[in-house]
């Protein structure tokens, strides 16, 4: 009886070893199976002679891993080649064919999510900049969630006939046709084929398949770098008067590349490819992914091509601050922009039972709380889980909420679905206190119930009375719009910070320009909170991030290139940054608002942007396709990565000796060496010694430029040969070299340190960060 037991046991084994088995090679089989979209780069130089189209090339290629395999898309500007959706498997084999340059899994992009004019100065130098005709010429591309065309902001109203040079179209879809767009909205398309391949169709969802904007997010961005002027403008009452984009009298062109759940870079990449074709002169781009090498990133191979076409490509930092290493979007042929703050709030005060008020912000508009204090509730004692204090769905007690003040933290789910869950389990009021995480950093929002938001000492302050007292109560009382707040700019906390994570030798972000609460138009598909329960439908709407900072820059981009269409991307960033300030009127250095400490160059780059000054900036830092190209060699690229990029024959020279010190960039990031050793008798001292080069070209009149220096600690040193640069006509060049000499025991704090040319009328300005590796 045991040894059938036995027999039974083991025949039960085998049969589970065998399922198992089974299983394995199953669910191995399944994950082979499994179908991505992958980016193909070729080589076209190598393109068999038997091959009249390139694109019959590609098939072929595809055809020979996969006869079921279709090309989503084919590119011819941004890259040459194609993507597909191929197995892993697939994807390895077809790596493996003559004229591949590389077969890269498709990645995903997330967004980074009035007064500006006037802050900036537009308003009051309207006549240095140049006449609506040249202006006219300028075509924005704003790569984002699409257009909502019935904005005023797109009133073509005083425009002339579209430009010559335009090549795009305006493509009809769900709720859209050719008929939305018009002299100044000229171009509209979509791309989906790439989002569609990995989720499903758009058509499942509420999103039109079509360039039409249900997000709110586009239809912002593209008004902020180019919107038409727009009298009594505001949202819901705040921030009353007249909006305008940057470049009012621009054209903008738009591609929807941002979905529900995101943007792919297949799509992004086919975009960007029908951009150049297009003829845009401006790429505006508030999007980034993960950090990767240049070879490797959509974004980055698709603004070198733009580049190279005379196509500046303005990208937002990210809103990953303020967190050192956090930046997207930092290759150097694009404009890497980060955010401060304007000279406006929207202040909403915070009441206590105690007799302290204190200071928060909102644009809440509705009914107002009664004229009384009225009971006042910690979250997380309102709420029988851990992550209660967070006002997540669900996790309020309404028996302990109802009819009460609840005070929520910040963090994990959006700020207005904080407020609709208080709303929700029947509060009456919230107060949304910051983090650490989040600092001092205040950000209005168009709540759905009585709420301000507070930073994180008056939180603290406000929770030491809420939790100590036994009955404690609260109100808010809500001020509008308050104008000529000081200090600004600040630098927002979320702007995200350098040192660069993949070349620390070119320094990011490039400059800031203003991203929080930042006034402009709104899709009339969506409430001004995103939320679903938002039933409130406004012409504009006030939001915050390094995607609106990043338009800003796209627009006064357009400004100076209709201004001098002569000058290259490169020129026109330098004009930007060399003409930034850093400091206020009082001479102290613009504020981190994440730390209350001054900012560095990390955190604002060059500085804040001053688009009058940029107009007319003296002298600039040009760059070349070759001095990029140079710049990958020094990074030790190898030419199948440089031509996977940069779409050409090119090897580096072995016999040349490249150095990333020697890119002609408007701004210094000095690595050093930290090390411990002994030189000159000195035990534990190196010197460390770096040079850079560096060539201005004058674009003003002759003039004699001399150089001063600071730095922010004697242990570096700067010096710089020649001291003094002289131009006798336009475009004339001059070079000059920067030493570096520090001398280090062991590791050091980042040094700060300006360099400045200037000939009594203009000021070349570039800031420098020298750390120690």
């Amino acid at each position: 009886m045991e040894k059938l037991k036995m027999f039974r046991f083991s025949v039960v084994v085998v049969v589970v070893i065998i399922c198992f088995g089974r299983l394995s090679v199953q669910a191995k089989k399944n994950v082979e199976q499994k179908k991505q979209t992958y980016i193909i780069h070729m080589a076209k130089s190598e393109m068999p002679a038997s091959f009249k189209d390139h694109t019959h090339w590609y098939d072929s290629s595809l055809k020979s891993v996969s006869e079921s395999a279709e090309m989503l898309y084919t590119y011819s500007n941004v890259i040459h080649g194609y993507s597909t959706r191929l197995t892993a498997k697939e994807a390895q084999v077809l790596e493996k064919t003559p004229g591949i340059l590389s077969v890269m899994p498709e990645l995903k992009y997330e967004l980074h999510t009035t007064r500006t004019p006037s802050f900036l100065g537009l308003d009051q130098n309207a006549n240095l900049f140049p006449e609506s005709d040249s202006v006219s010429e300028v075509v924005v591309g704003v790569l984002d969630t699409g257009v909502w065309p019935e904005g005023k902001s797109f009133d073509d109203t005083g425009f002339g006939p579209i430009p010559t040079s335009w090549k795009g179209e305006c493509e009809s879809g769900t709720n859209f046709t050719a008929s939305n767009c018009n002299r100044k909205l000229i171009g509209a398309r979509y791309f989906a084929k790439g989002y569609e391949a990995a989720l499903g169709p758009v058509g499942q969802t509420k999103e039109s398949r079509s360039p039409r904007d249900d997000d709110g997010h586009g239809t912002h961005t593209s008004s902020t770098a180019a919107g038409s002027v727009v009298s009594d403008a505001s949202l819901l009452g705040y921030a009353t008067g007249t909006a305008r984009g940057m470049a009012t009298r621009a054209r903008v062109a738009v591609y929807k590349v941002c979905w529900l759940r995101g943007c792919f870079s297949s799509d992004i990449l086919a975009a960007m490819d029908k951009a150049i074709d297009d003829n845009v002169n401006v790429l505006s781009l508030s999007l980034g992914g993960g950090m990767s090498d240049y070879y490797r990133d959509s974004v980055a191979i698709g603004a070198f091509a733009a580049m190279e076409k005379g196509i500046l490509v303005s990208c937002s930092a990210g809103n990953a601050g303020p967190s050192s290493y956090s930046l997207s979007n930092v290759a150097p042929w694009i404009t890497t922009v980060g955010a401060g703050t304007l000279d406006r709030d929207f202040p909403a005060y915070v009441s206590l039972g105690n007799g302290k008020n204190f200071s928060g912000v909102s644009l809440y508009r509705g009914d107002s709380l009664p004229g009384k204090l009225l009971p006042f509730i910690y979250a997380g004692n309102a709420s029988n889980v851990t992550s209660g204090n967070l006002c997540m769905t669900g996790t309020l007690n309404p028996e302990k909420v109802s009819g009460k003040i609840v005070l929520c933290d910040r963090g994990v789910n959006p700020r207005v679905q904080k407020g609709s869950v208080v709303k929700a389990a029947g509060g009456a009021g919230m107060v949304l206190t910051n983090t650490a995480a989040n600092g001092e950093e205040q950000v209005a929002d168009a709540h759905l119930l009585p709420a301000t938001a507070v930073g994180q000492k008056t939180g603290d302050a406000i929770k030491d009375y809420l939790l100590s007292n036994p009955n404690p109560t609260a109100t808010i009382f809500f001020e509008g719009t308050k104008l000529g707040i000081e200090p600004s700019p600040v630098v927002a906390a979320f702007s995200s910070r350098g040192p660069n994570s993949i070349t620390p030798e070119v320094l990011k972000p490039d400059m800031i320009a203003p991203g929080v609460n930042i006034l402009a138009g709104w899709s009339g598909a969506i409430g001004p909170t995103g939320l679903a329960e938002d039933n409130r439908r406004v012409g504009f709407n006030i939001i915050s991030g390094t995607s609106m900072s990043c338009p800003h820059v796209s627009g006064l981009a357009a400004l100076l290139k209709s201004a001098h269409p002569d000058w290259s991307p490169a020129a026109i960033r330098s004009a930007l940054m060399t003409t930034s300030y850093t400091a206020y009127k009082d001479g102290k250095v613009i504020q981190d608002v994440a730390t209350g400490k001054p900012s560095t160059p990390f955190d604002h780059g060059a500085g804040h942007v001053d688009p009058v000054s940029a107009l007319n900036p003296g002298l600039v830092y040009d760059l070349t396709v070759e001095d990029y190209l140079n710049f990958l060699c020094a990074l030790n690229y190898t030419a199948q990565q440089i031509n996977g990029l940069a779409r050409r024959n090119f090897s580096c020279d072995s016999s040349k000796q490249y150095s990333l010190n020697d890119l002609n960039y408007p701004s210094f990031a000095v690595s050093l060496q930290a090390q411990i050793g002994s030189t000159s008798g000195s035990a534990g001292v190196v010197t460390n010694v770096v040079k850079h080069t560096r060539t201005l070209t004058n674009v003003g009149s002759p003039g004699t430029y001399k150089v001063s220096v600071s730095t922010t600690s004697e242990s570096v040193k700067i010096s710089v040969e020649p001291g003094t640069l002289t131009f006798s006509q336009t475009n004339e060049k001059r070079l000059y070299t920067v030493t570096f000499t520090a001398t280090s025991k062991g590791s050091n704090a980042n040094v700060f340190g300006r360099i400045e040319w200037s000939d009594g009328k203009h000021s070349v300005g570039s800031p420098v960060a020298i750390s120690w590796t």
